[in-house]
């Protein structure tokens, strides 16, 4: 798609929506649980409930485009929802993809309310019309984010379709008019570093109550086009605007969040963190307090780990208190015990 915005070129041969590859359906697990594992119980799960996404974002992650080709059965989500509440989750993010592409999503968030849990979550807004913002309401969605990543041209341009900064405007409106609170959350790469101040004034106008930011890494499509990325000299104007920004949001009463990603322990750790749930120097839960959920039911410590490497196990093949509390080390990488007994690796 053609844009003003200088985003360097796309990369030949760029898999806009490739197939994703099937889930690994069972995976080792130790044979006893030891108190080290049930040291840390998940409370927040972030679920992919579909891949699927109406969207082509040059920073996506996970190469969101087509629906996994293994993806949860309704009765298979649903009695993870139920697994869930006996694990003793409290709040499920449902995102995509896409999370409102899937047909029963309004079935899963209404099951997730039903289980005493909170139900939130994360869109891109392309397709969220007043109808599906009403139907969300009803299911009993609490809050929604939608993600804006840039004034109109860079959004649109990073989104891969033109009018999709106007539709996540949109959406908020709609969210809003159907009595769901609203939150938006942003990555900051190199082009859109210097619009973030604009944007958040945008953002406040349209009255969030929640920005969460983070920094766009190579992962997935970002991978493939390192011009989308910050370079490390870029974070020393960063963190001070950030910090400027927290200032100008305690004054439109709307609440910071910073990913992971930004960085702990700099100059600017308690104003940005200070007035967090945990408060700052809090390392992130991923492993220990989150649990990600892939939509074909792969389990891993976070959604923003690597497939191939993170995850501990599949709930079509064992059940997700075993997965959490006996996955085994000997998986590819940090499994979601070692993350428990090791949380220094996840500091970024």
């Amino acid at each position: 798609m053609p844009s003003p915005v200088d985003i360097g070129p796309r990369p030949r041969g760029l898999p806009i929506a490739p197939k994703a590859e099937r889930s690994v359906r069972r995976l080792p697990l130790a044979d006893e649980v030891r108190p080290i594992d049930q040291r840390w119980q998940p409370v927040y799960a972030v679920w992919e409930i579909t891949l699927r996404c109406d969207l082509a974002c040059r920073h996506c992650g996970s190469r969101a485009g087509r629906e996994r080709p293994d993806e949860l059965t309704t009765a298979e989500a649903l009695d993870l929802v139920a697994q869930m509440a006996e694990l003793g989750v409290k709040e499920v993010t449902v995102i995509g993809g896409e999370a409102y592409l899937r047909d029963d999503w309004t079935v899963i968030i209404r099951a997730v309310r039903a289980a005493g849990m909170n139900a939130t979550m994360t869109t891109g807004g392309r397709g969220l019309t007043p109808e599906r913002a009403r139907a969300a309401k009803a299911a009993g969605l609490e809050s929604a984010s939608v993600s804006v990543d840039g004034l109109t041209a860079t959004h649109d341009a990073l989104r891969g379709v033109q009018g999709s900064f106007d539709a996540a405007m949109a959406a908020i409106r709609s969210l809003r008019e159907a009595g769901i609170p609203v939150a938006a959350n942003s990555q900051i790469g190199r082009v859109s570093l210097r619009e973030m101040p604009e944007l958040f004034e945008r953002l406040v106008a349209e009255g969030i109550h929640s920005w969460q930011v983070q920094l766009t890494v190579a992962m997935g499509r970002a991978a493939d086009e390192p011009s989308l990325l910050l370079e490390p000299y870029q974070m020393l104007e960063v963190m001070p605007m950030l910090a400027r920004l927290k200032a100008r949001a305690d004054q439109a009463k709307v609440r910071i969040w910073p990913g992971n990603n930004i960085g702990y322990f700099g100059p600017y750790e308690s104003a940005l963190r200070g007035t967090l749930p945990r408060g700052h120097m809090a390392s992130c839960g991923a492993g220990r307090s989150t649990l990600g959920i892939e939509a074909n039911g792969d389990i891993k410590g976070c959604p923003s780990l690597p497939t191939a490497d993170y995850v501990g196990g599949n709930i079509r093949a064992q059940r997700l208190r075993d997965i959490w509390e006996r996955a085994g080390e000997d998986i590819p990488a940090l499994s979601l015990k070692y993350a428990a007994k090791n949380p220094r690796h996840f500091k970024t």
